[in-house]
């Protein structure tokens, strides 16, 4: 594979699919952009944090086996699925845009690499609110912040089997909230929403069992004390001039 389209393809260098700079590590640990400068192509992203860095709210253990082992095999999975076909030189969320055409294999995988990568990323220890911009954001979409809330819970809690729950931007510029099975995302064309992702959670039960059981409602509570709000308003403003 081309290494400038490599990082296109893991990378998603675009506003609406920006998943935080850790993304961008390169193969000796260098440190890229979204501008696509580096040149080498990158090993498997690394975890922006220690395994421990997120207790109690996410614990150790289940940290380093859903990064090590699920995440990377998705990576893996990935790479194999595209190797040799047209889609070796795409873009990420090119791909997304034709996924319905995929092979599930790609669609699994792409989406499982991608998903989990920015859900790294959405989360941070110290967690601060919203900046200014996207609490008045939030505030107008959902009426107030407890209802945005309200919302992305009751989206992650529903969610039938395994999945994710979003905060994403839509194509009007507004903020909304949904759920998606398995690996998809709303950059993919089989989602029944589709806008700029900028807050994911993993309600697939390898994510939180170890630590919550089958206590879904108790995880989901405890990741409002992780969010990476920079994070997500760094998505967002991303997303707005896109």
């Amino acid at each position: 594979m081309d290494r400038r389209k490599f990082f296109k393809s893991a990378g998603l260098v675009t506003a609406a699919a920006y998943v935080g700079p850790e993304f961008f590590a390169g193969s000796k640990g260098s440190q890229g952009s979204s501008s696509g400068g580096v040149t080498t192509v990158p090993e498997f992203p690394p975890l922006p944090y220690a395994y421990n860095a997120l207790e109690p709210y996410i614990d150790a253990r289940t940290m380093e086996i859903h990064y090590d082992k699920h995440h990377r095999a998705y990576y893996t999975n990935f790479l194999a699925a595209v190797k040799g076909t047209p889609l070796e030189g795409m873009a990420l969320e090119e791909i997304f845009t034709s996924i319905s055409k995929q092979s599930d294999a790609v669609r699994n995988n792409a989406g499982g690499f991608y998903n989990h990568t920015m859900f790294w990323n959405n989360l941070i220890t110290g967690s601060k609110g919203p900046s200014p911009e996207l609490s008045a954001a939030l505030e107008k979409s959902f009426g107030s912040f407890d209802k945005f809330k309200e919302a992305f819970n009751t989206a992650a809690k529903t969610r039938f089997g395994s999945g994710w729950a979003w905060l994403y931007l839509n194509s009007g510029k507004n903020l909304a909230v949904v759920s998606t099975p398995n690996q998809d995302n709303t950059l993919m064309d089989i989602s029944p929403v589709k806008g700029a992702p900028l807050l994911a959670l993993d309600v697939w039960e390898h994510a939180y069992y170890l630590k919550y059981q089958n206590k879904r409602p108790d995880y989901i509570e405890a990741f409002w004390n992780v969010v990476n709000w920079a994070e997500v308003d760094q998505r967002y403003r991303a997303a707005l001039k896109a």
